[in-house]
């Protein structure tokens, strides 16, 4: 009986928030912090098309903004993030390989770029909106294509968010993607064209249904059971939105404040001044000495100066927009003179981690193995390459490993020279420094056998490979001197 009065009097206590957490309090400080307990799929439903509305807006027309997302872009897939298949036979290999390698150019359908550049344009979608969909596209064995696939990008609007129903056969449509009973994506209902776009003759708001097996939906999910998308701009949107306005102002109090001019009066005849030159109006320019008409005088307003306040604030404030988007501050506002070689290393480190985690999780995880898998199925149902027992062995063929492109260092010299070192002392393989910087090492092998052969058929003779190492101590001493530590910074 006591230990159940004892657990009533604890009930009672956790309720009225007496030592419980004080983030669920309702104390002065955070009586109006009541955010919303809706699902994130709810919440994007309403406001998804705003938030995509000014994520695009900001980039297209904000500096800040643009430059977060080309420099996420760039880091995270670069030129392409390429396959390096498993397959144990050397020459069944070297045909696969040959034949994506020229498949890559007729990738997309538009014409526009490659599978690298399809996978740049989606990166940065990604980023602004928070998705975006690739539909794969069969094509005729009459396009002339090796591999008849190719493969069309359809951004974040051509699904409709607001498309939710129940069907007939007891699918269920939730933002435009059907569900069936075992909650599995079966198919997802695109427009015929963009809502947006009022260069199409077409105005209708029809849909189609495309089988789930057909398309790949890229986005990052960040809570559980989330649909749709969320642009990475978002957290930041309204800093660089005011941001952006505070600057202008800034701009315009600069342009009024340098608007100097010299005006010269005289006193008032007698008679007062003429009629006609009552609506006189001044065109004031810079640095100009107008003689006024008698009588008239002017004044002047003097813009309030922000003093030394202005660079720190928007320091700070970017350094919020940096955080808030995941990109380096000096990757958004293009600002080296703050960073060093040290500190900007530290936040190249994370920043990379960050990014290694998005390309296995997302890139490579959700699209280039779809690809892949798809491109081989048809590679070899096309007959444009055989490989025998394919349908016993198929997951055998598909293995492959996925190359990111590599980072560069302010300084490749030492790490050429640790990487040797890490090589030399057992610590680390040369597959996996070349796998490091996008390379397929069976690749780089064949092609320095094939170098060595030319040049030994030519007479040339270049440095040997057990000598470089030694080079390399000897072009640069182990320790950095001052001298060169004021270099790297400099540089960075």
């Amino acid at each position: 009986m006591g230990l159940l009065k004892s657990m009533s009097n604890l009930w009672r206590g956790s309720m009225g928030h007496i030592g419980g957490f004080e983030a669920a309090q309702s104390n002065r400080r955070l009586r109006k912090f009541m955010p919303s307990r809706l699902h994130l799929n709810t919440l994007l439903m309403g406001a998804g098309a705003d938030i995509t509305a000014r994520a695009r807006y900001l980039v297209r027309n904000n500096g800040y903004a643009a430059n977060a997302a080309e420099s996420w872009t760039g880091n995270a897939v670069g030129t392409g993030i390429n396959p390096s298949s498993r397959i144990t036979n050397p020459r069944a290999k070297t045909r696969v390989m040959g034949l994506w390698s020229r498949w890559t150019d007729a990738a997309d359908v538009e014409g526009l770029t490659d599978f690298g550049g399809l996978q740049r344009r989606a990166t940065r979608e990604m980023f602004i909106t928070g998705e975006v969909f690739l539909v794969f596209r069969p094509q005729p064995s009459s396009s002339g294509l090796e591999v008849p696939l190719q493969l069309q990008l359809l951004p974040t609007e051509m699904l409709p968010m607001l498309k939710n129903e129940l069907l007939a056969n007891g699918n269920v449509i939730r933002c435009g993607i059907e569900f069936n009973k075992n909650g599995q994506r079966v198919a997802y209902h695109f427009l015929r064209r963009h809502p947006g776009d009022l260069t199409q003759l077409d105005l209708t708001m029809e849909t189609v249904r495309v089988p789930a097996l057909d398309v790949i939906h890229l986005y990052d999910a960040a809570d559980a059971g989330q649909l749709r998308g969320v642009s990475r701009l978002a957290p930041a949107i309204v800093k660089l939105f005011l941001l952006d306005q505070y600057d202008d102002a800034e701009l315009d109090r600069k342009k009024v404040a340098a608007m100097y001019a010299m005006f010269i009066t005289t006193p008032a005849p007698p008679d007062g001044v003429d009629e006609k030159d009552e609506d006189r109006v001044l065109d004031v320019q810079p640095g100009q000495i107008m003689e006024l008409a008698p009588g008239e005088t002017v004044e002047t307003s003097a813009p309030a100066d922000v003093g030394q306040t202005y660079e720190p604030f928007q320091y700070r404030t970017l350094l919020q927009i940096a955080a808030a988007s995941g990109v380096p501050y000096a990757y958004v506002s293009g600002d080296m003179l703050k960073a060093n070689y040290s500190n900007s290393r530290m936040a190249l480190l994370e920043f990379r981690r960050r990014v290694e985690a998005w390309q296995h999780a997302v890139m490579v995880w959700q699209m280039c193995r779809r690809v892949w898998e798809r491109w081989m199925d048809m590679a070899v149902l096309s007959g444009a390459v055989t490989l025998r027992g394919y349908e016993v062995k198929r997951f055998e063929y598909l293995s492959c490993d996925w190359l990111p492109p590599k980072w560069d260092w302010v300084d490749p010299l030492k790490d050429a020279r640790a990487e040797i070192e890490l090589i030399n002392a057992g610590l680390k393989s040369r597959t996996q420094a070349i796998t490091e910087r996008g390379y397929d090492p069976a690749q780089v092998d064949a092609e320095i056998a094939a170098d060595r052969q030319r040049e030994a058929k030519l007479g040339i003779t270049f440095t040997p490979a057990d000598m470089q190492p030694q080079m390399l101590q000897d072009g640069n001493s182990g320790d950095t001197t001052q001298q060169d530590q004021q270099t790297n910074d400099q540089n960075a």
